[in-house]
């Protein structure tokens, strides 16, 4: 079923490395014993690091066997050297290892500080962007303002120039479009419009149509068949029939005809 392939998967099978139980002989100090406190995902399996913690547990249990007996005051005098080196030793060991754990710690906040801070630039960028359309946008909309107040104003200075002697007279577009001599249909030059200018620009030049010399050879050109027409005059429709009866449409014209006098 579905819940036995669950519970038997290659996922759920995979477990820890098993550890068998074991027994200590009196006397004896096996050095497994020392990684006891290491598990698996938890030291194992073992890295650099380690592997230099272990061997510095090895350098120390070789340190403390080579320690001399506490027998004589020479020895004494001698163990209490060896011991006060080893403790100068542990504390540049850990000295060292705290610097190296700065130096990590150190690049880290680096990293962290150089992402907030590009980061903080690129939110500075997009808000300076942002202000920057804004103020375009102002500065389009005075323009706009600007304009349409200039065109207004011109448009009253207009209308007053119009008006000096004091009679408005309101605009009537049936009477401009019905005069042709008014500004609708004949505008002011002053005013920057110029009908006349150019007026022959679209006008097609041709030396055959304009000259006499081009229209003598544009008639040679031409074959005598579209020149000399030739016209058949059309055939009467019969009106009366082999057997010499008259046709009912004959019949129709002639009394139309007789309507016709």
């Amino acid at each position: 079923t579905l819940g036995t392939q669950t519970d038997y998967r290659d996922g759920e099978a995979q477990t820890d490395p098993y550890s068998p139980e074991y027994i200590v002989p009196s006397g004896s100090v096996p050095e497994i014993l020392t990684l006891a406190t290491l598990t698996w995902g938890r030291g194992l399996p073992a890295g650099q690091a380690t592997m230099e913690i272990i061997d510095r547990i090895r350098e120390k249990c070789a340190w403390e066997a080579a320690l001399p007996p506490m027998d004589s005051p020479s020895n004494i005098t001698k163990r209490l050297k060896m011991m006060e080196a080893m403790e100068r030793k542990e504390w540049a060991y850990r000295e060292e290892e705290i610097d190296k754990l700065q130096k990590v710690q150190l690049e880290v906040f680096r990293k962290l500080l150089q992402r907030r801070e590009e980061n903080q630039n690129e939110l500075d960028a997009m808000r300076l962007y942002n202000q920057w359309q804004n103020h375009q946008k102002t500065k389009e909309e005075k323009m706009r303002k600007i304009q349409r107040d200039c065109a207004l104003t011109l448009r009253k200075l207009i209308a007053k120039r119009k008006n000096l002697m004091g009679k408005l007279e309101r605009r009537d577009i049936i009477k401009e479009y019905n005069d042709f001599s008014s500004p609708t249909y004949a505008p002011l030059s002053r005013i920057g419009f110029f009908p006349d200018n150019n007026s022959d620009y679209r006008a097609v030049k041709n030396f055959y149509l304009n000259t006499f010399a081009g229209l003598c050879e544009l008639e040679k050109s031409v074959s005598d068949s579209v020149s000399l027409l030739k016209i058949k005059a059309p055939k009467p429709k019969c009106t009366i029939t082999k057997t010499g009866y008259i046709k009912k449409s004959g019949r129709l014209d002639a009394v139309l005809a007789q309507v016709h006098q």
